[in-house]
């Protein structure tokens, strides 16, 4: 449904994008991931025909950008960073302006801004002047406007930014209600809300794709961080060396707990994701000290991400972000 190849876009020699390849299935939520500056908005507006690439293709249910910007335009909702929202409107009569000037037909525009209002569960706001709604209602207004004319599909830039976690809860689960009948592009630094919600997540950095795959795929391939955390009570030196034996085991590393004299936090980690909970439990108890707590570590999207990303911060050079003010 979506299909970029080769995507730059250099300002003065400098660039913000560059290469840039990846694609979106029928259905599917894709997270766009990045930190601060890394390109995410500058890619989100040439997707949605608000900026003009410097080479490169990108194609949106078979139409191209750039060649057929209009066509795009009627088969995407697009919410920007910030919502464009007139807030002199009500909540009702902003987004029959927007499904007029998006080609509702007169006859269809109350059911579809009904549907909108529903879907996004701002009913009891509709007569509200926008500018009197919080952050969070905001946001939804924003997205409301987004899928009034049914889009096949949505792209989203960093829709939860500002809002505070409940709202944040809310955003996230409107938007998983959305896929299957529309495909998703989700830009965002927040990568629980990534995690949460996408399909899979494609990870920027500096202006470059670092990697596209599954949330689970990603934090498998970190296998060194996978391990055990145990509360022991007794003397840990003296099974530190039982359990390094143990195959499977990588290192065992012993945290005192200050509060609790007799009691160490055991932090083991394994060479892979079998799980080896069992052998270490029995190793503690066969040698007489007490197990208080056990609990299975494992990498998340927040690992992956910060071993990508900062070996890229290393070898790339400065973000334009730095240089110039016309991104993120």
């Amino acid at each position: 449904m979506i299909e970029v190849e080769h995507l730059s876009k250099i300002y003065n020699s400098i660039p913000a994008i560059q290469d840039v390849d990846f694609s979106v299935e029928d259905g599917e939520i894709l997270g766009f991931l990045g930190p601060n500056g890394a390109g995410k908005t500058t890619t989100m507006r040439i997707l949605s025909g608000y900026l003009p690439a410097t080479s490169g293709t990108a194609r949106i249910a078979g139409y191209d950008v750039h060649e057929q910007s209009m066509e795009v335009r009627k088969r995407i909702g697009y919410l920007p960073e910030t919502p464009p929202l007139y807030l002199e409107m009500t909540v009702q009569g902003f987004l029959h302006f927007v499904a007029r000037i998006k080609g509702i037909s007169a006859g269809d525009r109350v059911d579809r801004v009904d549907l909108a209002i529903q879907r996004c569960n701002i009913e009891e706001k509709r007569k509200i002047l926008i500018r009197k709604l919080s952050k969070g209602f905001r946001q939804r207004v924003g997205i409301a406007q987004a899928i009034v004319h049914n889009p096949p599909v949505i792209i989203l830039d960093e829709p939860t930014v500002g809002l505070d976690p409940r709202q944040i809860i809310e955003v996230r689960n409107l938007i998983k209600s959305l896929a299957g009948e529309h495909t998703i592009i989700l830009s965002t630094h927040i990568l629980p809300e990534a995690s949460m919600t996408c399909d899979r997540v494609t990870i920027i950095n500096r202006g470059r794709v670092v990697v596209t795959n599954t949330p689970d795929n990603l934090m498998g391939e970190l296998t060194g961080e996978s391990g055990y955390e145990m509360e022991v009570e007794g003397d840990v030196l003296r099974v530190k060396p039982i359990l390094k034996v143990i195959s499977g085991v990588r290192s065992v590393e012993i945290k005192p707990f200050p509060e609790r004299p007799n009691r160490s936090l055991l932090q083991i980690t394994m060479d892979s994701h079998n799980g080896l909970g069992r052998d270490l439990a029995s190793a503690i108890v066969k040698n007489g000290l007490g197990l208080y707590e056990m609990r299975r570590t494992q990498p998340t999207l927040e690992d992956v991400f910060l071993e990508l990303t900062t070996e890229e911060e290393v070898l790339d050079s400065p973000p334009i972000e730095e240089m110039i003010n016309d991104e993120e």
